[in-house]
């Protein structure tokens, strides 16, 4: 047998071999495809409304992907370039009949009760006599020490300002007072975080609120609106673990909680709108370890710029104020704790808040079960949260002579059940389950550049400065010679609004990057490393 014979069979054999092998892969890959049940694959909904539902859920999605807190927040923020358009509720400024707007836009269920419902409020360890005696002195002291104060009167504060500073004392120094007198009994109240005048800003995504051109024709369509909350508490308390929930979620889906409907704009109650970025600040920055709000004193001196001298009126206004102070706060804080408008919370969060000027006193407790509120989940999701108010009580009468007269000491009692409210921690409960493993906040990051850059980006997103160059306007002499009456038909389209394009629907990340200069480049002749590079999430 020749050489070339004996090599075309040696290949002829590698051959059948190789496609004996194909044959039977290709045998077992096609008994691998039945099955004992038929498996359908999914049908899915090209209707252009669904198929627009389904890219907003993979965006939500991508959102709870994110590893850290603060590359959420900017992920949040990617969706336009000069902020989102945001109706605006000030703690301070409150409109009038505003209370049913904001237990819709905060999804909240009020309850008016003197009798709050605080979990373990534990009272005999409490030396009430010796505790009263230095919040007399602290009144005392408060009233002939700054109300009696010549350089105080002359000054240029106006009466409201005047009772703010007044409420700021006096809200600090019983807070002092509290904590000498109980701590050795209640050991969480040495490890507590107090906060002066904090930092407390809150953004959501609210639905069902009708659009503007719902006033012409009928009641057809409804969107998603961004709410901004900013918050100017006196005083804060933090802890480690959070309090424990009054009520359980399956209670919270109960059908005896009532949100009152919105059915027509934010601006016909005085709420207006602005463009902002979103923004979270519970009081403290990411990576603080006392996350969990424990207890708020506020101000209620914007009760001195109302109008109508209406008490109903005056206890709706300062139920808005606790609504919004204790959903505010606990957002913030759940944003923090990697959740999001998108991405709701997995466990109930409880905070508890007092409104006060020192002399007349408003306490709420609240309980944030959810905090998924735009139009796809307005109806489907049945949870509620819970708000418990008590009317405006009077710590004391009057001081005259270095004496207080007709001091209130259930006013004491119940707020001194606000500190003796222990947090505990929740056990089989996961605190952060949409954080990393490792990586929970930027300051986890081992590169150093991305880590540099998402902070700095961050911040920049937090402080709400405006851009370097001024959004886009429309300017007097275009609304008037090229919209209204078009009397300049030579002039070269180059303006936005000439092309067809909207200028706010810009993103975040459409941007040039930061030039680098020639001597900073890593490879010049290549043209490598002109621009920074960025870690958008």
């Amino acid at each position: 047998m020749s050489l070339a014979v004996s090599n075309r069979n040696f290949f002829l054999k590698l051959q059948l071999l190789k496609y004996g092998r194909l044959y039977a892969t290709s045998l077992s890959s096609v008994e691998d495809e039945y099955t004992q049940t038929p498996q359908y694959p999914e049908i899915v909904d090209l209707a252009p409304f669904e198929v627009k539902k389904q890219d907003a859920q993979d965006y939500y999605e991508t959102i709870k992907a994110v590893k850290t807190v603060e590359e959420k927040q900017i992920k949040l923020n990617m969706p336009k370039y000069y902020g989102f358009k945001c109706f605006m509720l000030h703690e301070n400024a409150i409109p009038y009949n505003n209370l049913n707007l904001t237990q819709y836009l905060t999804k909240t269920h009020l309850i008016e009760n003197n009798q709050l419902p605080i979990v373990c409020p534990t009272m005999e360890h409490v030396n009430l006599e010796a505790l009263k005696r230095d919040v007399e002195d602290v009144l005392i002291l408060a009233h002939e020490g700054y109300c009696k104060n010549a350089s105080v009167k002359d000054s240029n504060l106006t009466e409201e300002e005047s009772q703010n500073a007044m409420s700021s004392i006096i809200s600090q120094q019983i807070h002092r007072a509290i904590l000498l007198n109980l701590h050795v009994n209640y050991p969480h109240l040495e490890a507590v975080q107090t906060d002066i005048d904090p930092r407390i800003e809150s953004c959501w995504f609210s639905g069902g609120i009708p659009s503007n051109r719902e006033h012409e024709c009928a009641v057809t369509e409804r969107k998603d609106k961004a709410v901004q909350y900013v918050g100017v508490p006196t005083l804060t308390v933090r802890s480690e673990v959070p309090l424990s929930p009054i009520i359980s979620f399956d209670e919270a889906k109960s059908t005896n909680f009532n949100i009152p409907n919105c059915e027509y704009q934010p601006q016909s109650f005085g709420v207006f709108t602005t463009h902002r970025r979103i923004v979270n600040v519970p009081g403290f920055w990411p990576g603080d370890p006392y996350q969990f709000g424990l207890l708020a004193y506020h101000y209620r001196g914007h009760i001195l710029r109302r109008r109508f001298k209406d008490p109903v009126e005056h206890q709706e206004a300062l139920h808005r104020q606790g609504i919004l102070a204790g959903f505010g706060w606990l957002n913030a804080q759940a944003n923090f704790l990697g959740f999001s408008t998108y991405n709701d919370i997995t466990y109930p969060l409880v905070t508890q808040c007092v409104v006060t000027n020192g002399k007349m006193w408003s306490f709420y407790a609240y309980q944030l079960n959810t905090i998924l509120m735009h139009l796809k989940y307005i109806e489907d999701n049945s949870k509620v949260n819970i708000c418990w108010g008590s009317k405006e009580l009077k710590l004391y009468e009057e001081i005259q002579n270095g004496k207080v007269i007709g001091f209130n000491e259930d006013v004491l009692k119940m707020l001194v059940s606000f500190y003796t409210n222990v947090p505990r921690e929740r056990s089989g409960v996961e605190l952060r389950p949409f954080l990393g493993d490792q990586e929970k906040v930027i300051a986890d990051l081992q590169d150093d550049e991305r880590r540099e850059w998402l902070e700095k980006e961050y911040k920049f997103i937090t402080s709400n400065r405006p851009r370097h160059y001024l959004p886009y306007e429309i300017y007097h002499w275009e609304k008037i010679y090229k919209i209204d009456h078009k009397k300049r038909p030579m002039d070269a389209r180059r303006r936005p609004f000439e092309l067809f394009i909207n200028p706010w629907d810009r993103t975040y990340n459409s941007r040039k990057p930061r030039y680098i200069p020639r001597k900073h480049r890593p490879d010049v002749k290549r043209h490598v490393g002109r621009d920074a590079k960025e870690y958008f999430p």
